[in-house]
């Protein structure tokens, strides 16, 4: 149950063990597994054809996963950037058509679907467009930039009935299904404290001077909807999520997979209280989230509240039980640790825990689950409403640290009961001439 030391290291980790899960099954048995690239060959009825938005490292990635499965064709690329354009259309073959605008890939009449894979402040306005243009959508996660943003969504793909999943692709693995199944038995007893946590070094982010964007580079796009700034390395491409106009730190780049098994397990989809203390106290750059946060959230679940801790450090990478990521059920009868990949149980003393049976389906695979459903229009797992709430987690966190307050929450009317300004960060003001489509 060891950490990793770097984001980009703990992605790649979990994006291949989904993806070889994915690729060979996840129930055990001969039904569910998925054919393996290259065998077999869809007929042209049975083909989906799918449009790439954003192919940077996570969108290169998720091509690369999804070109792989043999009802797939990659029919479109999209990026600001013509480097990761061009070097998504070789790992194509050379086939898909390569466009710099993303409306005039959605244009396209032969693409049934798109993967959205862009920077966050980009993740609402092609997918709200997306679904006005009858294509289902994957988008990654955090599903959108502002909880304003998540509510549009959601109401943009119900209305033209789209089919989509949030890119959260641990929730698919044996690990996380067997963990809900045992924090659901009862056999851990009254669960009054999780935690979660993340522990990470960035030391090396530094300052670098403003300057020119790199050949190939259409920065003014790359903005968009952002503020007007000069041209900075760490604001491009990977670094972009430690600035506030772009992304939410730590917060929300992982709050959606290792807060999902707590909202899964628990049964709750949005907390009572947030309250967060923490800032950019140790790494000495230009970045502007938090590498030392903590956040805690009250929830309740049939008239009992339980307290889920969120604790990151970016300047650190000792975390709790010795896992630089890992989540921590607190019960009464027993405490289960876990984190992407494994789990153990630790009784209280005197304690026995009984062995727990499965009684959740489980997946084919996120990305096969995402597919299966374009073809008989079933709802995905991480759809983009359990995405929203999911999201909404991580942003509910950074405001609270904004504002300096703790604050009340109403995931009804989705609006804080005791603080206006807070609500005024639910949403942001776009530059023009970008405006976040109507739905």
């Amino acid at each position: 149950m060891r950490g990793w030391t770097r984001r980009e290291m703990m992605a790649a980790s979990a994006l291949g063990a989904a993806t070889m899960a994915s690729r060979r099954g996840l129930a055990g048995t001969a039904a569910d597994e998925e054919a393996k690239p290259g065998e077999g060959k869809a007929a042209p009825s049975d083909s989906i054809v799918l449009g790439f938005i954003g192919v940077g490292g996570m969108g290169s990635g998720l091509l690369n996963i999804f070109k792989g499965f043999p009802d797939v064709r990659v029919g479109a690329v999209c990026d600001v950037y013509e480097p990761n354009a061009r070097r998504a259309q070789s790992a194509a073959d050379g086939k898909p058509e390569v466009y710099h605008d993303f409306r005039k890939l959605l244009e396209r009449k032969d693409l049934d679907a798109v993967v959205v894979a862009t920077p966050d402040h980009w993740h609402a306005i092609p997918t709200i467009l997306a679904c006005q243009a009858g294509k289902d959508v994957y988008c990654e996660k955090p599903l959108t930039h502002t909880v304003a943003e998540g509510r549009a969504v959601v109401k943009a793909a119900a209305k033209h009935r789209r089919v989509t999943q949030m890119g959260n692709l641990i929730h698919a693995g044996e690990n996380y299904h067997r963990v809900v199944e045992i924090v659901r038995s009862g056999v851990l007893g009254q669960v009054s404290k999780v935690r979660v946590w993340m522990a990470a070094d960035r030391s090396g982010l530094g300052r670098p001077a403003d300057g020119d964007p790199p050949a190939g580079c259409d920065y003014d796009l790359w903005l968009g909807p952002a503020p007007k700034r000069p041209f900075n390395p760490n604001r491009f491409l990977f670094n972009w999520r430690w600035f506030w106009d772009y992304g939410g730190g730590l917060l929300t780049d992982f709050c959606c997979h290792i807060v999902d098994p707590v909202h899964w397990a628990m049964g709750v989809d949005a907390p009572r209280t947030i309250s967060a203390s923490g800032g950019r106290f140790a790494l000495n750059d230009n970045g502007e989230t938090p590498d030392t946060l903590e956040v805690a959230y009250e929830y309740e679940k049939d008239g009992r509240n339980f307290l889920l801790v969120w604790s990151h450090t970016d300047a650190n990478t000792h975390g709790i039980e010795g896992m630089g990521q890992g989540i921590m059920f607190q019960g009464t009868e027993a405490t289960l640790v876990t984190n992407y990949n494994t789990h153990k149980i630790i009784p209280a003393k005197g304690k026995d825990v009984p062995e727990v049976p499965r009684t959740l389906p489980r997946s084919v695979g996120h990305h096969r689950e995402w597919l299966d459903a374009i073809k008989t229009r079933a709802t995905c797992s991480c759809n983009f409403d359990y995405g929203h709430r999911l999201s909404s987690v991580g942003a509910l966190g950074n405001i609270s640290l904004r504002v300096g307050e703790k604050l009340k929450w109403d995931a009804a009317a989705e609006r804080f009961t005791n603080h206006p300004e807070a609500n005024r960060m639910l949403s942001k003001t776009y530059r023009a001439p970008w405006a976040l489509p109507e739905v």
